[in-house]
């Protein structure tokens, strides 16, 4: 991960953002990586680095989590689903992008999918001065879903004293074990990544910050998906391995935004070998197996707009 530039916002929180394979702009669409609850920007590493030797990639922190910070005056900023949806959108409008791609993950794709509904919001409503070509909706979900033993538990247990490192990562690890597969964790292959990911629970992640973001997703309601516009192009990930956000959560996406399509399984590029696969989705299968998928589906248009078609 690299050093972040900083962008203030207005209040005065500061986002931090990284702008990957900036020798794309005006070559191909960008795409922005919009993270989950607790996520910060270079948990997409494994994926973003690839990616940028294609086209432009933009991965930031949620403000209060990483290296973003709060508002001056509040110091301690009440999080919404709107607030990180107008956070997001100030970023966009720095960046000027005329046309962009967009990656949700989990809570991510609830600010997705906000960011794409803020111009038809009751109160308050702003355009997007850009277009949103292609919509990546990632182990996500719509409302809150029904089904018992999803979703993450926040350990409240009062800290009298400084924890040790160990201690730190035996609290953060039924989480983060959550996020992939049993499966997956016994497999030898992968004890570097799990060790890797289990490293970064112990930076720029506050307990109260998580919370804030952990309420704001129960608390959320979106609506007027009706006017999304009818040629954004959607695409469901969702593994039925996900033991944060239950399996039916990313198909009943369909119910909201009927254009969605579902990756779909086969050797074909642009296809995965299965959906045997957890929350933290791009952890499975090589890598290149997900670039192919988002080259896939994000060529098309770019390639009839580019006349190659």
């Amino acid at each position: 991960m690299s050093r972040p530039t900083f962008l203030t916002l207005p209040g005065g929180a500061r986002i931090a953002y990284e702008l990957l394979g900036s020798e794309w702009i005006g070559h191909s669409n960008p795409i922005i990586f919009i993270g989950g609850v607790g996520s910060t920007r270079g948990d997409w590493q494994r994926l973003a680095q690839p990616l940028s030797l294609r086209r432009p990639v933009v991965i930031y922190d949620h403000r209060g989590v990483g290296d973003s910070s709060y508002s001056t005056a509040a110091k301690d900023d009440e999080i919404t689903i709107e607030l990180m949806a107008r956070d997001l959108l100030f970023l966009l409008q720095f960046l000027k992008f005329s046309e962009l791609a967009l990656c949700g993950f989990s809570m991510g794709g609830t600010v997705t999918q906000q960011l794409l509904l803020l111009p038809y919001l009751p109160s308050d409503p702003v355009a997007l001065p850009f277009r949103v070509t292609h919509v990546f909706l990632t182990g996500t979900f719509h409302v809150m879903w029904e089904e018992k033993g999803y979703g993450i538990r926040i350990d409240r247990t009062p800290i009298t004293k400084p924890l040790t490192e160990e201690q730190k990562k035996a609290r953060a690890r039924p989480n983060l074990e959550k996020s992939f597969d049993p499966e997956w964790i016994s497999d030898p292959a992968n004890q570097s990544r799990f060790n890797w990911w289990l490293d970064r629970q112990l930076i720029g992640r506050p307990l109260r910050t998580i919370i804030k973001q952990s309420r704001a997703v129960s608390r959320m309601k979106l609506s007027e998906y009706g006017q999304i516009p009818k040629n954004t192009s959607f695409l469901v990930i969702h593994g039925e391995k996900d033991a944060i956000v239950p399996f039916s959560s990313g198909t009943n996406l369909r119910q909201v935004i009927p254009q969605v399509s579902f990756i779909q399984t086969g050797p074909q590029p642009g296809q995965v070998p299965n959906l045997a696969f957890g929350h933290h989705w791009w952890e499975y299968f090589d890598i290149e197996v997900w670039v192919k998928v988002f080259e896939t589906f994000l060529s098309s248009r770019e390639n009839q707009r580019n006349g190659k078609l």
